[in-house]
């Protein structure tokens, strides 16, 4: 193991970062900045969300499929007590921190993440960098920039967007990670629709989910907002589709 560092003191990141892989997880908790912090385990997957779930939908554009349903979760609450493999940082282009939950990551895992982002110089709208998660229950942090969209956002908007999430998915798949939670990236003073950004979210993590489902065990879709949390639960069987209530089935 390396040597013992006090994260909260310490001023080399690259020796902080040595030291917290040399830890077990169970180790890692005594420096985590909560003592509060979420479970995988504890978090549904869609496919157990969904159970009664009585919302009428369209026809699904997609076919179901139990096995992509028990990879997706729906999450309220603070993504920077998340303990997952990697949380995602809906950062801006310096990666210095800032409002919002860029502001509450940096806060939460502590100066050696500034430290470390100072080392990435910047990022570009829809690409993403990744860096140890220090104090947070999540071994690393996925920065990626989202479009600034003041009212309807254009194609290359879209398109910026639905980057942020496939680049921050493939750091994943490089580093071997298995679970990843995502913040609502660019609808807050980004100034990105809610609803239209969520119809990009989850066409996205769907089409990605089809093609790589065996290389992760869950991807989170963590908000903040009621607003949010509505929004998902009305558009989740839409790209997931489950199976309806036991009563219902006899009625369709």
């Amino acid at each position: 193991m390396a040597a013992k560092v006090d994260l909260s003191t310490s001023t080399d990141w690259k020796e902080a970062k040595a030291f917290l892989k040399s830890l077990s997880d169970k180790q890692r908790e005594e420096h985590y900045f909560c003592r509060d912090f979420v479970k995988l385990k504890k978090i549904p997957t869609w496919k157990d969300m969904a159970k009664g779930a009585t919302t009428k939908e369209e026809e699904p554009q997609y076919k179901k499929d139990k096995a992509l349903n028990e990879k997706i979760s729906l999450f309220r609450g603070d993504i920077t007590k998340l303990e997952v493999d990697a949380i995602v940082n809906a950062a801006n282009s310096s990666l210095l921190g800032g409002g919002g939950v860029d502001g509450c990551i940096h806060r939460a895992a502590g100066h050696l993440l500034t430290e470390e982002c100072r080392t990435l110089h910047s990022c570009e709208t829809g690409k993403a960098k990744i860096t140890g998660g220090y104090r947070l229950p999540a071994k690393y942090v996925i920065h990626t920039v989202g479009p600034i969209a003041q009212g309807d956002p254009s194609p290359s908007q879209v398109q910026e967007l639905r980057n942020c999430y496939v680049n921050s998915l493939q750091l994943a798949l490089e580093h071997r990670l298995r679970s990843v939670a995502f913040p609502c990236i660019s609808t807050g003073v980004f100034g990105y629709p809610n609803e239209a950004a969520a119809e990009v979210v989850l066409s996205t993590l769907r089409e990605w989910l089809e093609e790589h489902k065996d290389k992760v065990d869950r991807l989170l879709i963590c908000v903040f907002l009621e607003k949010d949390e509505e929004i998902y639960r009305k558009r989740l069987p839409h790209f997931f589709p489950v199976d309806p209530p036991a009563g219902l089935q006899s009625q369709l």
